[in-house]
């Protein structure tokens, strides 16, 4: 306990522990700004300490952690987000595993969860522990919905809602960065909506950008497709001989058809090393069932529920 304390202490977080009357829980930690500003987002901590007990179960992956049902139960249904910790109190060091219904696995007698040893409870583990501070993934999801709702909105008023990525297509790191932009029917009437750098290592942008809006279908920018097609269609079967007299090498729907040009994909490339993308959203039924979900959500007469 002490050890972990010292670890989560170091990151600059404060570390209570929990009195035992709590079910299965040691401590908490809560999330400090660098500046010394409390955040409120707490993780409940349940630490184990014991080389020759707790890391007794180990594959090359990590340590395998033994629960009881009652207590994995009771950590799933927690109002904070619940952490396993494995401290070795030989040399100090801890890792640890948040408690979800996938890290969980059941077995005939318990269920089980792994620890891996690439999760090492230290300054390297905070983004990703400010991440489980957040909330559970099934409320994390929900909560980002929320974020999104203004958008949601603005497409069901009749706005139209714009992706554009430039990506950098020799960098492994899928580097790109991304503008998100309203506009109204005519694709006039511009309005920032926020840009955003993204790091996509070994993802296809036809597949990352749809996976930032789950609650839309992506499709293509037609005018912004239509317009950069036919100026390549010009460029490649279209010239002017000595006379001033226009020749089509091909005509324009056969060319396209030719060409294969279907399907999200860029516009443009500038030099060979950065991908134009221009990419539209369409509310999906996601997002239409969340705005009415929202509109629920926001009423005022009473329900019947089941008792807790």
């Amino acid at each position: 306990m002490y050890s972990v304390g010292l670890i989560v202490n170091g990151f600059g977080w404060v570390f209570r522990e929990q009195p035992t009357d709590d079910y299965g829980i040691d401590a908490q930690a809560e999330v400090f700004e660098a500046d010394g500003t409390a955040t409120g987002k707490v993780i409940a901590l349940q630490i184990k300490s014991g080389r020759a007990t707790y890391f007794a179960n180990e594959n090359p992956d990590g340590w395998t952690h033994y629960v009881d049902t009652k207590h994995a139960e009771y950590w799933l249904k927690h109002s904070l987000p619940v952490v396993v910790v494995l401290c070795d109190e030989i040399d100090g060091k801890a890792y640890w595993q948040q408690v979800t219904k996938s890290t969980l696995e059941a077995t005939p007698r318990k269920f089980k969860i792994l620890v891996p040893r690439s999760q090492e409870l230290g300054t390297t583990s905070v983004a990703a522990l400010r991440e489980v501070a957040e909330g559970d993934p099934y409320t994390t999801r929900l909560r980002r919905l929320h974020l999104a709702l203004p958008w949601m909105e603005l497409l069901r008023a009749g706005r139209r809602i714009l992706i554009e990525a430039d990506e950098w297509i020799n960098k492994s790191s899928g580097r790109g960065e991304i503008t998100i932009v309203s506009v109204d029917e005519a694709n006039e009437d511009r309005q920032l909506l926020g840009d955003w750098m993204i790091m996509a290592p070994g993802w296809s942008y036809d597949a990352v950008l749809p996976s930032l809006v789950p609650w839309a279908d992506v499709v293509v920018h037609e005018e912004t497709y239509d317009e950069a097609e036919y100026d390549a269609w010009e460029a490649e079967c279209v010239y002017y001989d000595n006379e001033g007299d226009r020749i089509v090498t091909e005509g324009y729907e056969e060319w396209r058809a030719a060409s294969g040009l279907e399907g999200l994909r860029p516009y443009a490339n500038s030099a060979g090393e950065v991908d134009s993308w221009r990419l539209e959203l369409k509310l999906n039924q996601l997002g239409e069932a969340f705005l009415l979900v929202n509109e629920f959500a926001d009423r005022t007469d009473l329900f019947l529920t089941p008792d807790a």
